[in-house]
């Protein structure tokens, strides 16, 4: 799969560069997601600018890769949804679900707003710094 990946300070944003996110891509995408949250920089915003429609297994996947990288303790923010994808995943009943942003710049700033949560998180836990 054809992606951009543009690595900041604390986040990454990774950009489809496909037009359908289909079933068979999906699966790639799993992959790729899985190497950025091993990462130290695992936080991602997802900017689907270039996405035009997207596949049932596609949604699934934007679906549980949010809810694995919170579990993780990381963000999964999605940006730029194209009306065509947006329309999808608000007939498949997932877009209530997904942490989406209408541009990129606001997906950045609730990235470091979820950062400045978990330590305020870490500090009101202080055992857990032992």
């Amino acid at each position: 799969m054809q992606v951009k990946i543009d690595t900041k300070e604390k986040f990454t944003v990774v950009t489809p560069l496909i037009e359908q996110l289909t079933d068979n891509l999906a699966a790639d995408w799993v992959q790729t997601c899985q190497t950025c949250l091993t990462s130290p920089k695992k936080d991602i915003i997802l900017n689907m600018s270039e996405v035009k429609s997207i596949s049932a297994e596609g949604a699934n996947f934007l679906f549980n890769t949010q809810q694995q990288f919170y579990e993780s303790g990381a963000s999964f923010v999605i940006c730029c949804l194209q009306p065509n994808v947006e329309a999808f995943l608000d007939e498949a009943e997932v877009l209530e679900m997904l942490n989406i942003t209408p541009t990129e710049s606001e997906a950045w700033d609730i990235v470091q707003m979820e950062a400045i949560e978990r330590e305020l998180l870490d500090d009101d836990h202080p055992e857990t710094h032992i």
